[in-house]
């Protein structure tokens, strides 16, 4: 049977690598964004061209209010494109990063960072759990620095991700049931826009990562998005609960 994933925030980033990552093993991807529906649809005409059939759905995760609808959306579309009620795998990737430095962290900031990495991936995933096929995968996202500090204005950031770390191994325990595996990958520094793009364009930033890197070098997006692969394949039946570093050996 076709598979079908949902990677929120695929439109950019390690969620569009994720998406092609995925289309090689012929998986159908419905993505989501926030903003720039452009790249959402230059994302879906590349897996489109792979030979993948795939959509784009708009989706605020700061706005739970908008989920219920959000699903109905969901629902609608597996029904028409692919004649099924439910996918298989949920990448929750969307996210943004936002400095804190200690004794200056804005209010507003630490707000949105809890919405998108906390409530939001929470209550999305309870949410959309009815519609995840029994044997099927939720990925969560999180960060390497929850085990290393690298720079400390991503203090709350981090300590977000923390707890969806923690969040991980009670969604397995409530999904095991239903074979369906909860894991979390934590991606270490990545050339992505990720912070204005600042590992992927500041030569000297990247130079002092680089010398912290067991491989030699920072990660690309399709090197994280072949853990993506891996944790989502069904040959991963049998990882759950479990926090796996992408990371080349960052900071070991």
């Amino acid at each position: 049977m076709t598979r079908i994933a949902l990677i929120t925030g695929g439109n950019r980033g390690l969620g569009r690598a994720a998406a092609l990552a995925l289309a090689e093993d012929d998986v159908h991807v419905i993505l989501t964004y926030r903003s720039h529906p452009d790249e959402a649809q230059a994302v879906v005409a590349q897996l489109t061209e792979r030979g993948c059939s795939a959509a784009a759905l708009h989706l605020d995760v700061q706005k739970p209010d908008s989920f219920a609808a959000f699903a109905d959306e969901l629902c609608d579309m597996l029904g028409r494109q692919w004649h099924r009620d439910r996918f298989d795998v949920l990448v929750n990737n969307a996210g943004f990063d936002g400095h804190t430095p200690f004794g200056q962290t804005d209010p507003t900031t630490m707000d949105e960072l809890y919405m998108v990495h906390v409530k939001g991936p929470i209550l999305l995933t309870e949410l959309l759990a009815p519609l995840i096929a029994d044997g099927g995968r939720v990925l969560f996202t999180s960060t390497g620095l929850t085990r290393y500090v690298a720079n400390p204005v991503y203090s709350v950031y981090a300590s977000m991700k923390g707890a969806i770390e923690v969040y991980t191994k009670y969604a397995a325990t409530a999904l095991g049931p239903r074979a369906i595996t909860v894991n979390a990958i934590a991606p270490g520094a990545t050339a992505t826009d990720f912070a204005h793009g600042m590992i992927r364009d500041d030569p000297d930033y990247r130079a002092m990562i680089t010398a912290n890197h067991a491989f030699g070098r920072v990660g690309e997006p399709a090197d994280v998005a072949g853990a993506v692969r891996t944790l989502t394949s069904p040959s991963a039946g049998w990882i759950t609960a479990q926090r796996v570093e992408a990371s080349g050996g960052q900071s070991l």
